[in-house]
C-alpha cells in the first residue's frame, strides 16, 4: 500500500458558511473523515500548511508546497494537494517550475462545493486524487477534477460554477478516471532526479489589451515589474495606430532589460505574430518572446521561475522557450 501525503491549503472544499460566505474551515484530517474509503487506497499523513481561500494564494506559499514536498520527498511515494479552485491553475503551473522532472505525483484537487453539503464534488475529486497519487503510471504536477487529469501547465479554470471547472488547453486530458478506474491516455515518465528550486521572483505583471486601454499604463507596468506579459486578441499584435506609443513603450523597456511576452486572450490555438502587421511589427522590430500555445498561467509562473535563476536576456530567453513538463509545443 502506498504511502502518500496529503497537504491542505484551505479552498472550497475545506469551507463552511460564515454570516459573509464562504469561508475555509476543516481541516486535512476533518477532510479525510467525510471520505473514508481511502484507507483501503492507501496509507495517508496530512500536513495543514495553510487554511485560506485561494484567492489569497502568493508566490511564497508556492514556496512554502515546494518546500514540504522537497522536505518529504522521499518519505513519500506522492503527494495529494487540496487547494481552492479559483487559483489551482496558477499553483499547479508554479509547482511544474519549482518542482521538475518527479517521478513521483504531485496532484492537487478541490472542488466547487463544500465537502460536508448534500450535492458536492469533494467527495468523488478527493478519492479520484488518492487513486490517481497511489497508481504506478503517474508522475509530474497534475489537476484531478471531475474525473479528468490535467498536466500542470495546462489547466485553466473555465467554469465558475459548474464541477467541471478546469480545460486542459492545447494539449490532451492525461487521463480520465471511471468508476475508480484510470484510463490513461498519455503517459508521462521522468528518468533523472527530481530537481528543486527554492526561488521566485514575484516582479511578473500581466497586461490585458483592450479597446479603452492607454498605452501609458503599459509604461507603468514596465516601471514596476521586470517582466510583463501582454495579452493581446487573437493571434497577437499591438495597436499601431498614428497615435500609438506601444512599440516605443516597448522598445525602450526591452533595452533596459526589461521582459515583454506577447500573449493571447484565446483560450485555444495560440498565438502567431507573424500572420498580421500588428503583430509581424514586434517580430521585426523588437525582441519581445512569443506565448505561442502556453497558458497565461503557465507564462507568469515560468517568468517568475525563470528571473529567480537569470537576469541574462539570451538566458531567459533560452529558458523560456525551454519545453518544461510539455508547457510549449510551438
Amino acid at each position: 500500500m502506498k504511502n502518500i501525503l496529503m497537504i491542505s491549503t484551505g479552498g472550497t472544499i475545506a469551507s463552511t458558511l460564515s454570516e459573509k460566505g464562504l469561508t475555509p474551515h476543516f481541516s486535512s484530517k476533518e477532510l479525510l473523515e467525510h471520505v473514508p474509503g481511502i484507507s483501503s487506497i492507501c496509507h495517508v499523513d496530512t500536513l495543514q500548511l495553510c487554511n485560506i481561500d485561494s484567492t489569497n494564494i502568493t508566490p511564497s506559499i508556492w514556496l512554502d508546497l515546494a518546500r514540504a514536498i522537497r522536505d518529504n520527498y522521499d518519505e513519500y511515494d506522492g503527494f495529494v494537494i487540496t487547494h481552492g479552485t479559483d487559483t489551482m491553475a496558477y499553483t499547479a503551473a508554479a509547482l511544474s517550475y519549482l518542482i521538475q522532472n518527479s517521478i513521483k505525483p504531485i496532484v492537487l484537487t478541490g472542488a466547487q462545493k463544500p465537502i460536508h453539503v448534500e450535492i458536492t464534488d469533494s467527495k468523488a475529486n478527493l478519492y479520484d486524487s488518492f487513486i490517481y497519487a497511489s497508481s504506478e503510471i503517474a508522475c509530474g504536477v497534475q489537476i484531478v477534477f471531475n474525473g479528468r487529469v490535467i498536466i500542470g501547465t495546462r489547466a485553466r479554470k473555465t467554469h465558475s460554477k459548474s464541477f467541471q471547472a478546469f480545460s486542459s488547453i492545447n494539449y490532451p486530458y492525461l487521463a480520465v478516471i471511471q468508476d475508480s478506474h484510470i484510463i490513461q491516455y498519455i503517459r508521462l515518465s521522468y528518468n533523472s532526479s527530481p530537481i528543486f528550486y527554492d526561488s521566485l521572483n514575484p516582479k511578473v505583471g500581466l497586461f490585458k489589451l483592450i479597446p479603452t486601454n492607454q498605452d501609458d499604463i503599459l509604461a507603468y507596468m514596465l516601471e514596476r515589474y521586470d517582466a510583463v506579459v501582454i495579452e493581446s486578441y487573437g493571434v497577437g499584435g499591438i495597436p499601431t495606430t498614428p497615435d500609438s506609443r506601444y512599440l516605443d513603450i516597448i522598445q525602450t523597456n526591452l533595452s533596459k532589460g526589461k521582459v515583454v511576452v506577447m500573449t493571447t486572450q484565446v483560450p485555444n490555438e495560440g498565438s502567431d505574430l507573424n500572420i498580421y502587421k500588428v503583430g509581424s511589427i514586434l517580430k521585426n522590430k523588437a525582441k519581445i518572446l512569443e506565448a505561442y500555445d502556453m497558458t497565461t498561467e503557465a507564462v507568469v509562473c515560468k517568468l517568475m521561475w525563470i528571473l529567480a535563476q537569470s537576469k541574462d536576456p539570451e538566458k531567459i530567453r533560452e529558458l523560456f522557450y525551454t519545453t518544461i513538463a510539455n508547457d510549449i509545443l510551438y
